[in-house]
């Protein structure tokens, strides 16, 4: 069936226009690509349908240079072109990762490497690919306290866990770390610091393909990393043309394991955190017991708005905390679906809005604080903080549009059938 022309849409035209507005400056000619193409020539792989470039919207990624057709192979890398946990191995580090115990997961074998070869210089094998990475990242692991304190709550403990986490693993490995001593020239602290092995970690994180590696006797874990020169430098957008798509994600799960914020994400909510709920019904004497009733049923998790307004989730929860401790019989029922009076349903919809009110009041204090920073912040702040001010924008939108949709709501938000039983 042939498709008709029509005029575009207004959100349509808009995006148009933004892509016609996108320039780009190629990266070919520079010599550390020109190092990198020539690295995967001599292994096997050539490209002529992408180049490198620098993007206006998105930065660095991959230009197509020809019209590509639908399913059409845009890039097949041969194996030794990735650097595996099987390149690990076979390298000088290999020895020394196979006869240590307790055995090292095959992230911190790769995340080693890394630091290590960088530590070579162009005496590396790997330089033309090293000497490409970022040299810094904008993943929560780099976040300064600064920034740490203007991310939503909804995601704050999250990246601070991932920052432990990095900590955690340097300092639990210092002693497999100075066993690489014999390895190199200059003391091993001043090698595999914190700071290198972070580095490295949001390299292999944010980078790496998933491929499963068959299970060996010298790792523990699952072994599914692949870092693919070349390939890694595809970025993402959730409508994919010309580009890669790294799953269905919104915008919190695309900066934690990313780095970067994806504009007018389809995917993207707000998330509703336990302690707003607490803070917003903190008058409610049974509140504990219904919040561990909600959490031992697993219903405190995703909890969320979006541009069409509350989930389901979100809206069953509050309708299980607008009944009172009398009638405790009926909890499970509602998180089964079984409607409320039509007073309850009003009470959960105006505690929605009053939630949705709350975390565009608290967006647009965090977005003033970002401003301020922005004033007097070292370039690698400048650049975190652009990230969670984009995120930011990004779910003031949703929130502004969720609660003009509750404010025009006259007669409740997700109707329950004529048919159902209803808690009073």
């Amino acid at each position: 069936m042939r498709g008709g022309r029509h005029r575009p849409g207004r959100t349509a035209r808009k995006r148009l226009k933004q892509q016609n507005s996108v320039k780009s400056v190629s990266l070919c000619h520079q010599q550390q690509y020109v190092k990198l193409m020539k690295f995967l020539h001599k292994h096997g792989f050539t490209s002529k349908l992408l180049q490198p470039a620098l993007f206006t919207d998105t930065g660095r990624g991959l230009q197509a240079l020809k019209t590509i057709k639908s399913d059409q192979l845009l890039i097949s890398l041969p194996e030794s072109c990735l650097l595996t946990t099987t390149t690990v191995l076979n390298s000088y580090l290999g020895p020394y990762i196979k006869s240590w115990k307790p055995k090292l997961s095959p992230l911190l074998a790769l995340c080693v490497f890394l630091v290590c070869e960088r530590y070579r210089g162009e005496a590396s094998r790997w330089f033309p690919y090293i000497n490409v990475l970022p040299t810094s990242y904008t993943c929560p692991a780099y976040f300064t306290d600064e920034v740490m304190a203007v991310l939503p709550a909804s995601i704050k403990k999250k990246a601070l866990d991932q920052r432990e986490a990095v900590q955690e693993i340097h300092s639990l490995n210092l002693e497999f770390f100075r066993s690489l001593q014999p390895l190199l020239s200059v003391p091993v602290e001043e090698v595999l610091t914190y700071e290198a092995l972070r580095w490295a970690w949001c390299s292999v994180n944010t980078r790496s393909v998933f491929m499963s590696h068959p299970s060996n006797n010298f790792l523990f874990g699952q072994d599914i990393y692949a870092l693919a020169p070349f390939l890694d430098l595809l970025n993402h957008r959730p409508n994919v043309q010309a580009f890669i798509n790294y799953g269905s994600h919104d915008n919190q799960r695309l900066m934690m394991e990313y780095g970067f914020v994806a504009a007018e994400n389809p995917h993207s909510v707000v998330y509703v955190d336990t302690d707003l709920l607490c803070d917003v019904l903190k008058g409610d004497r049974s509140l504990d017991h219904k919040i561990k009733f909600l959490r031992d049923n697993d219903f405190l998790c995703n909890l969320t708005l979006s541009s069409e307004g509350p989930s389901w989730r979100l809206m069953t929860a509050l309708r299980l905390l607008s009944l009172p401790q009398t009638l405790y019989h009926q909890w499970r029922a509602v998180l089964l679906g079984q409607a409320v009076s039509e007073d309850r349903e009003e009470w959960s919809l105006q505690t929605a809005r009053t939630l949705c009110q709350c975390l565009v009041q608290d967006t647009h204090r965090a977005l003033g604080k970002i401003s301020i920073l922005l004033q007097q912040c070292d370039q690698m702040t400048r650049e975190q903080l652009e990230v969670v001010r984009a995120l930011r924008q990004e779910e003031r939108c949703i929130l502004e549009s969720c609660l003009n949709g509750i404010l025009k709501t006259k007669d409740g938000l997700l109707p329950f059938p004529p048919d159902a039983n209803i808690v009073s």
